[in-house]
């Protein structure tokens, strides 16, 4: 790959891969696959510009399309996070309703909760009796209600 810059400015659908482009893969946090306009290093030391429409939130296994015709493979990046399951699914939604009310961002399943590190509320979920793991895995929050598909 030369020196260049890569400049990404639209998602593509996976239907619509070319499979003869070279391909590169960038590896995001949550937080990092909501900047739709950022400066990235790629694994390879290459730059990339992404010029993203606002409001862009990538998600895992999304493809990018550069201007000189490399494809971008995004996959979430495994990050530290806190893992709450609970004996009973009315304790894990209490601790999805308190959680919701500090507006952290949250991965939502029917079997475990999952956020960002934060004493604070770690110390909060222990008195609700809630078990509490930490661990580093991909983090895939709720996107919110008001984020709609580009």
């Amino acid at each position: 790959m030369s020196e260049s810059i890569l400049i990404a400015t639209q998602k593509i659908p996976t239907a619509a891969l070319d499979t003869s482009l070279p391909r590169l893969t960038l590896t995001l946090t949550a937080e990092e696959r909501t900047r739709s306009r950022h400066h990235f290093e790629l694994a390879n030391g290459q730059s990339l510009l992404l010029r993203l429409p606002r409001g862009t939130v990538l998600k895992h296994l999304d493809y990018l399309e550069t201007e000189n015709n490399v494809v971008i493979e995004i996959q979430a990046k495994p990050e530290p996070v806190l893992t709450v399951t609970a004996s009973d699914r009315l304790t894990l939604l209490r601790a999805a309703y308190h959680l919701g009310n500090r507006h952290v961002p949250i991965e939502i399943t029917p079997d475990y909760l999952r956020f960002s590190p934060d004493p604070v509320l770690e110390k909060m979920l222990h008195h609700l009796g809630l078990e509490i793991q930490a661990e580093i895995v991909p983090f895939f929050p709720e996107a919110g209600a008001y984020v709609h598909a580009h």
